[in-house]
C-alpha cells in the first residue's frame, strides 16, 4: 500500500491570536493535499476522471498539538481507508517526520474526509469509475488511525 506525501506551504497569516495555526486553516491544508492527490497524482498516472468532480460529504479532525508557523512546509500524509462504489474516505496525518523526542513522527492532527464523486453537468452524485477505483485501491489501507 502506498501513501501520498504532500509538502504543504504554511503562511504567516495562518496563525490566530493564540499564536498557532487556526483550525480553519487545517481544512485548507487538507484540501490542498487532497487536490494534489486526486487531481495531480491521479492525472500523472492517466486517471483523469478524478478531476471531473467530487464533493466533500463529511470532515472529521482531531487536533493533537498546536502547530506554529515556520518557513518549512508541513507534511501531510494521505491514504484511503474506505473505498465504496460511490464514495471514498481520505485519511490524513499532518506531521513532521521523525521530529518527535523519540525520533518518531510529530503528529499535529489526524483527519478523515468522506468524498463523493459528482457529475457537475447533471448536478448529482455518481459512481466511481473502474479507473478511479483502481487508482484509489493503490492507496487503500484499512483504518488503523482513528480521527
Amino acid at each position: 500500500m502506498a501513501r501520498h506525501i504532500y509538502a504543504c506551504p504554511m503562511r504567516w497569516s495562518d496563525m490566530d491570536v493564540f499564536g498557532h495555526v487556526n483550525n480553519v486553516n487545517f481544512l485548507r491544508y487538507l484540501e490542498e493535499a487532497r487536490i494534489d492527490f486526486t487531481f495531480t497524482t491521479a492525472g500523472e498516472v492517466g486517471e483523469k476522471a478524478m478531476a471531473e468532480g467530487s464533493v466533500v460529504a463529511r470532515h472529521e479532525i482531531d487536533y493533537l498539538i498546536p502547530l506554529v508557523y515556520r518557513p518549512e512546509p508541513i507534511i501531510i500524509e494521505t491514504w484511503i481507508t474506505k473505498l465504496g462504489r460511490a464514495s471514498f474516505t481520505v485519511t490524513y496525518e499532518v506531521k513532521d517526520v521523525g521530529a518527535g523526542p523519540d525520533g518518531k513522527d510529530k503528529v499535529y492532527a489526524r483527519a478523515k474526509t468522506v468524498c463523493v464523486p459528482y457529475d457537475l453537468a447533471a448536478a448529482r452524485p455518481r459512481r466511481l469509475t473502474e479507473g478511479e477505483r483502481a487508482f484509489l485501491a493503490e492507496y487503500l489501507e484499512p483504518s488503523t488511525v482513528a480521527a
